[in-house]
Order: structure tokens, then C-alpha cells, then sequence
């Protein structure tokens, strides 16, 4: 006659357990998060950094272009870093295609590297994005719409789940200073990017931009905000350096926060 094991016991004792239990076996293996590489980020982050199953929701800090130029290359060097790894597509869903291709390049998002899809609706462009998630073939979904209601974000959040692949929707089209953000989502994490004031260089040129970063929202975390210096070529963010600690060596101007300006 066998004997139950200690772990068999607890979990005929608590059906809770036995529960947990179950989903973890159904889920099968987790995708990591994908760190920032910044401690005072990645640490304040429930995940650790954004959850790569999971659905998250950005939005400009206001209606300007900046803004919506900085919001776009904080998702695009997020999207940028999931497809580092040669072979990894993007698919890009929206209703109207304004995208500045070399501004997207300039934080590591290549031509080589997006699949655009464009519909009619913005009821089209959650479905295209619903299918591209549950398809789990790409390294990372992003749909642009104006609003996405509690069943849409719930959908997308399912979709991400299960295709074991990230879901950024960018909120755009904001107006009369209302934030998107302010309505109700399933979305795993919530940003909101905005530009900030660069640092005076001690020679002359232009500077790294600086972004405004909140995190207004996530799961089993508190919010947090903090200024960071915009994507590099690879994607990457980093805190804000002295003027006196950067390097003086010479390099090809980064007005990206105007360099993305959308095509009218």
C-alpha cells in the first residue's frame, strides 16, 4: 500500500493549492519578462520588466507631437529588444499608416524587422492583433487605437496568455487633454510617456532626448515615474548622466523626438 506524499496531502487538503496546481500545469512554460536594464525601473516592476504573455497599454502624456513621438519610440525600442534576436518580426496594427520609418530604425525597429497591417476599423485592428497574438510566431504584437474597451483588453489579454507573446496597444489619438488611460483595462501594466527638458551639453549639439516615464498602473505593483534618457540604437533607455560624465566623442545628432514626427 503506497503512501501519499507530504506534497499529494497538502494538496487533498487545501483545494486552493490543488487549484493553483492545475493552472500552472495548463499554462505550461512562462515566458520571461523582459528587463529595461535599469535598476530603479526593473526593480519597482512586479515582473521584473515587461511581461512577456501579457497585455500593456501606452499613451502620450498630452495631444502634442512630442509627446506622441516619444510614447511611439517607448513602445517601438520595448518592441525593438523582444525581436533583438535575428529572424523576430513585429507586426504593427493600425487604421491609418503615419509611421516614420527611419525614426523607428534609429531605436533598432528596421524594416526588416515589421509586418504592417492596417484595417478599415479600429474593431479590425483588435481582431488582426487578437489572431497575430494567439498565432505565437511573432516576437511581439502592438495595435494602435483610440479606445479598447474592458471586453476588448480582456480579449487581448487572453490572447497574449495564450500565444505566449507580448501585446503593447498604444491609446493614440487623444483629445481635449483627456487621458485614454483614464478608463477601465485588463492590461497587465499602464504608461504614459511625455518628453522632458534635455540636459545642457558642455559642447555644442544636440543632446540624447529625455522622456518622461509613469508608470500610472500594474498588477500587484504600485505606480512610479521617473526621466530617462530616450531609446539608443538598440532600443535601450538609461538614466540621465552628468553633464560632466559623458563622453565627448562626436556622434550623429539624436533629434529623434522630431524625426518621428508622423507623415502627414
Amino acid at each position: 500500500m503506497s503512501v501519499p506524499s507530504p506534497l499529494h496531502a497538502s494538496l487533498a487538503a487545501d483545494p486552493i493549492a490543488k487549484l493553483r496546481e492545475a493552472v500552472v500545469q495548463t499554462r505550461g512554460p512562462s515566458t520571461p519578462s523582459l528587463p529595461f536594464g535599469i535598476g530603479l525601473m526593473d526593480e519597482r516592476l512586479a515582473s521584473g520588466g515587461v511581461d512577456g504573455a501579457g497585455l500593456h497599454e501606452f499613451a502620450a502624456a498630452s495631444s502634442s507631437l512630442n509627446d506622441d513621438a516619444a510614447a511611439t519610440l517607448f513602445l517601438a525600442g520595448i518592441a525593438a529588444r523582444f525581436a533583438a534576436d535575428p529572424g523576430q518580426t513585429v507586426c504593427w496594427a493600425m487604421t491609418a499608416f503615419d509611421l516614420y520609418a527611419p525614426g523607428l530604425e534609429q531605436v533598432g525597429l528596421g524594416p526588416d524587422k515589421l509586418l504592417y497591417a492596417q484595417g478599415r476599423k479600429e474593431v479590425d485592428v483588435l481582431a488582426i492583433a487578437e489572431d497575430a497574438l494567439r498565432d505565437g510566431s511573432l516576437a511581439c504584437v502592438i495595435a494602435e487605437v483610440k479606445s479598447a474597451d474592458m471586453t476588448a483588453t480582456r480579449r487581448l489579454q487572453l490572447a497574449a496568455s495564450d500565444g505566449q507573446t507580448p501585446m503593447l496597444l498604444y491609446r493614440r489619438h487623444r483629445t481635449r487633454e483627456r487621458c485614454p488611460l483614464s478608463s477601465p483595462s485588463s492590461a497587465m501594466t499602464r504608461w504614459r510617456i511625455g518628453c522632458a527638458p534635455s540636459e545642457r551639453l558642455p559642447w555644442p549639439g544636440v543632446g540624447r532626448g529625455h522622456w518622461q516615464v509613469e508608470l500610472v498602473r500594474q498588477r500587484n505593483g504600485d505606480p512610479f515615474s521617473l526621466e530617462l534618457e530616450a531609446c539608443d540604437a538598440k532600443g535601450r533607455l538609461a538614466l540621465p548622466a552628468a553633464s560632466g560624465d559623458r563622453a565627448a566623442a562626436p556622434r550623429r545628432a539624436d533629434a529623434q523626438d522630431s524625426a518621428i514626427s508622423r507623415a502627414a
